[in-house]
């Protein structure tokens, strides 16, 4: 089993959140030197997802203490059109995540604050989430998943289909995973169903991963 922590409420803050605690959008509170992430296509600020409180459990004997997931994305407003595809990949230069204490490898700027997360009416979003401790099952490879039976099959999904930090990933493709490794799941988010607007394809999952010494990250969105 993997020890998870499923995402079960969101709450709007009523100020800004400084602490560094797991947060929604708002502003990154970082634990060194600002690393803002640049967007490769523009050179412009990426914009803030949320920052990940690394759990003992996740980061084991690494020295991560916080991660902090960036994608390119418009502002309010913006046509569907300007929806850059890079952003699903991990190496497509147009989302990061960067753990700290530690150095992010690509381009960034040195902004303590920057875009961030907003509504679907443009306001600021900001949000703290309610975690619950539980466990997934262990991790299946494709062929693994697909050879069990239906009822099986159907169980498992159901175990690890929901929005999360650390527990199992299944992706929809097994050559979705990130080259390098190995990871571990540190994220995963259905982004059509939170509270806030985040538009990363028509039925995307964003995951993040985090190596085994916990000393980086990387993203990727899969999209049904």
């Amino acid at each position: 089993m993997v020890a998870v922590w499923r995402i079960v409420g969101y709450h709007r803050a009523e100020s800004p959140v400084t602490e560094p605690i797991t947060k929604f959008g708002g502003q990154p509170t970082w634990l060194g030197q600002p690393q803002w992430p640049l967007s490769a296509a523009w050179g412009t600020p990426m914009r803030f997802l949320c920052q990940i409180a690394l759990e003992p459990e996740l980061v084991r004997d690494g020295p991560g203490r916080l991660a902090y997931v960036f994608v390119t994305h418009g502002d309010h407003g913006r046509d569907a059109e300007e929806f850059d595809p890079d952003v699903v990949l991990p190496d497509g230069g147009e989302n990061a995540v960067i753990v700290q204490p530690g150095t992010f490898a690509g381009p960034t700027s040195p902004l303590t604050s920057g875009p961030t997360l907003y509504h679907g009416d443009g306001s600021p979003a900001e949000y703290t989430v309610d975690l619950v401790r539980d466990e997934d099952p262990d991790p299946l490879s494709s062929d693994e998943y697909l050879a069990l039976p239906s009822a099986q099959r159907d169980s498992y999904f159901q175990a690890v289909d929901h929005d999360k930090i650390g527990g199992t990933a299944l992706l929809l493709d097994e050559h979705d995973w990130p080259a390098g490794g190995p990871w571990r799941t540190l994220l995963r988010l259905a982004t059509n169903w939170t509270p806030f607007h985040l538009n990363l394809g028509a039925a995307p999952v964003a995951f993040a991963f985090l190596s085994a010494d916990g000393s980086e990250a990387c993203l990727l969105v899969e999209d049904s």
